[in-house]
Order: structure tokens, then sequence, then C-alpha cells
């Protein structure tokens, strides 16, 4: 049972939410960039959190169903296919996903997972590490599990509201804590980090995001050594244009940390296109604590609500 790449899209990889524990190795996360729409994807299909899912990056892929099969779609919309629900295909079904419309990242579940090898505990795609697998290519084939759930009928039609959960809006601020080097910046590049826009730099990836904006400077040079870095960080370059660390981030750096994106807003600054504006609102760790377990507490409760519609449903 299997699907087959037409056409590859512009970035897509097989997905799950990272390999952890490997960081003294010095190997990374990697994992999804919007780690929220990759759970309610595979939640849609009856799947565990951490079931690989494909990312797909601004443009879709197309893909030939050789085998009858039950998918979901979330994060980033791509007209023309029903998204954030459960949706039956046929076997010799063909789904183009096209260019996104807003947002720059989806995700693409199926019921029981896509059977790709696990590597250090995951079957993340590190694009930069090259560990994991690699970006699709046409022409290749994604196994799926085995046993994977079909069915003859479509959903009865329910789906999920994104808008707790989905935000591609540009003039949303991110949340941003400062970081052990904050202080260390002039008075005017202290003032810009919160006042002035940025914009997502075309050459930004998976490793980090490059920002366009005001030219930040410390007050004074700073020797530092490489300490451990993780996604969100946001590194001062000696060019003065900040880099917000992002899924492959490597394990260590010796860059300045000015600051922190709450983990609350990462997947929001993961929808973010080339281009894009970015404005930060400060937020103190308490707070971005506290808001991240309020939302994976409403989190763990959709998923487990979907689990119970499921359960009834079939």
């Amino acid at each position: 049972m299997s699907i087959e790449v037409l056409r590859a899209g512009l970035l897509t990889t097989v997905q799950d939410r990272g390999r952890t524990g490997c960081a003294m190795l010095g190997v990374g996360t990697a994992g999804a960039m919007d780690d929220v729409a990759l759970r309610l994807a595979n939640a849609l299909v009856g799947n565990a959190p951490d079931a690989a899912a494909l990312e797909i990056t601004l443009i879709g892929p197309r893909l030939r169903f050789e085998t009858a099969a039950t998918i979901a779609l979330t994060g980033a919309e791509h007209p023309g296919i029903a998204m954030w629900r459960a949706l039956h295909v046929d076997a010799g079904t063909v789904l183009d996903f096209g260019p996104a419309r807003h947002g720059a990242r989806a995700y693409v579940a199926v019921a029981r997972g896509f059977a790709a090898e696990r590597v250090l505990g995951s079957a993340s795609t590190d694009v930069n590490a090259r560990l994991g697998g690699r970006a699709l290519r046409d022409g290749d084939r994604i196994a799926i599990g085995a046993n994977s759930r079909v069915a003859n009928e479509p959903n009865p039609g329910w789906s999920l509201d994104p808008r707790p959960w989905f935000d591609a809006d540009a003039a949303t601020p991110i949340r941003l804590i400062c970081g052990t080097h904050f202080g260390a910046l002039d008075p005017a590049s202290r003032a810009a980090v919160f006042e002035r826009e940025f914009r997502i730099a075309p050459d930004s990836n998976r490793v980090g995001f490059r920002l366009d904006g005001p030219r930040l400077a410390l007050s004074s040079p700073l020797e530092l050594v490489s300490e451990p870095v993780a996604a969100g960080t946001l590194q001062l370059p000696p060019g003065g244009q900040p880099i917000a660390l992002m899924a492959e981030h490597p394990t260590i750096g010796g860059y300045p940390r000015i600051g922190h994106v709450a983990a609350i807003d990462l997947p929001l600054l993961a929808q973010r296109r080339p281009g894009a504006a970015v404005r930060f609102v400060q937020i103190d760790l308490d707070g971005a604590q506290t808001r991240y377990l309020e939302r994976e507490r409403a989190l763990a409760e959709l998923i487990e609500a979907i689990h119970q519609r499921l359960m009834h449903d079939a």
C-alpha cells in the first residue's frame, strides 16, 4: 500500500514530532515546524500524535493514492482540498495540493501513518543534517502503514474550526522572552527589538529564519563560548540581523542570545512566508509557561474529543 509522488512540490518531507534526547551527540530535534497542526492532522485520522506525516512547504505535491486511504490536511490553506477534517480517498485518486493560499506549511496525515524508517527514534527528515531520509522527489513512492484504515463512504461532514490553532496573519505579534544577552544590546537596539518591524528573509529555512530589518548592535563586544540552543532562540550574528532558530537548529551556538520566541508562538512563526512581517511583543518566562500549559491542556482535551467522536462514528 503506497502513494506515488507525481510531483514533489517545493519541499515535501516526512516529519513527526522529532528526535529527542540526542543533543549530547550533536543531533538536533528536527520534526514538524508546526507541531500543533501535525498533532491535529494525526488526531483526525485516529493516529498517535507522533505518527509520521507529510510536511508541505508553500507549494504542495501531486499525489496518486494506489490504495484507498483516510487522510487529513491541516495547516496552510490549500484551495480545492477539504481541510481540518478526515477525508476518504479511493484507490487511484490524484490530489494536487498546489500553492498554499494562506500560511507556509501544511500537514498530510494518513490513517496508520506512513511507514517511514525511524532513525534514532524518529522518522523525521532533517534536511540540513541529511538524517532520516530526504525531501520527496518526483516518482517516489511513500508506503502507508500496515492495516491502514479505509472507508467506503465519505466522512459525515464534521470538521475542526482552525482559528484557535492556526494563524498566518503577519499582523499577529510574536511573543518574545528577553534572552541572556538582551541587556548587552545598545539602547537603540533594545528598543528596536520590540518597536520595529522585521521581515522573514528569502534565505530562511528549517534551520532558522533570518530577520531583515533594523540592524541590531551590542554596546560592546562579547567573548562567548558555545552553549546549548533550542528552537525559538533568537541569535545575533555579527551582521546585526537576528536569526530565529527553528526545527533543524544546531544543538549549540556561539552568537549572543538576545531573546527566545515563546514556545506557544513557534507555530505562528513557522507559518510566516518569506517576506512576511514579524513584530515582537515582550512576555516574561512565567507568562510564556502559563500560556503554553493552557494551550497544551486545551489541545489534549480537543484530541480526546476527536478520539471519542471517531469511536462513535465507527
